[in-house]
């Protein structure tokens, strides 16, 4: 198997289109960066929260940033709604674009069946156009999980703090049929599986610029 590293990672850009979609389709990868390069700046965007939901995403994404220097903007797009907001959601990855020049961008994967993610994911590939940008993906009732193309492998013990932050910081999804340790820990070991690892999480690239002359 061959590594690509991303060289050195000094900016990272994360947005979701709602409240824990980052977390739940990034937070492993996030704690490993942020744990092996402390002090990582941390641009996060998600387009759906307040109240109770945006005060559990600064309490999460701080857990799930530890050491980081994280600047989280939390806007107030209706759920489930974001094809009629086009021109907000826009105006806000652009805004995103305009403080940061990232290493790596995290976001919604364009083949994602929910309609704000897919809409955020292809905001982004026009925003950051030179940029690597990996979709991450979140398990659903809607069964679109595909064959992913990026693996961030983790350890046991970062995939166990995943599931239990998961748990911790948004007690509002507990109900939700789907959130539970095993179905987080059981899409990070088949992800493990396809890259040789205990536990991963996998990402989709629309686009990839190699160098390997150097």
């Amino acid at each position: 198997m061959i590594r690509l590293g991303a060289g050195r990672l000094d900016r990272l850009a994360a947005v979701g289109a709602h409240c824990d979609d980052i977390a739940i389709g990034a937070g492993g990868t996030l704690l490993t960066l942020c744990l092996a390069r402390p002090g990582i700046r941390v641009d996060a965007l998600v387009l759906s929260g307040g109240g109770e939901r945006e005060q559990e995403e600064r309490a999460a994404l701080a857990a799930f940033c530890p050491g980081a220097d994280l600047r989280l903007t939390v806007l107030k797009l209706p759920d489930g709604r974001m094809p009629a907001h086009w021109e907000e959601a826009k105006a806000a990855v652009e805004e995103l674009r305009a403080r940061t020049e990232p290493d790596l961008v995290l976001a919604p994967r364009t083949e994602d069946a929910h309609q704000d993610h897919r809409g955020l994911a292809r905001l982004m590939t026009t925003a950051f156009r030179d940029h690597l940008v990996l979709g991450y993906e979140i398990v659903k009732w809607d069964g679109d999980l595909g064959r992913m193309a990026a693996y961030q492998p983790l350890s046991p013990e970062t995939a166990e703090r995943k599931v239990r932050l998961l748990q911790e910081h948004y007690p509002s999804q507990r109900h939700r049929p789907w959130y539970d340790r095993e179905a987080f820990l059981g899409l990070a070991r088949i992800r493990g599986i396809e890259c040789h690892a205990r536990y991963a999480e996998a990402f989709a690239v629309t686009k990839l610029t190699l160098d390997l002359g150097e």
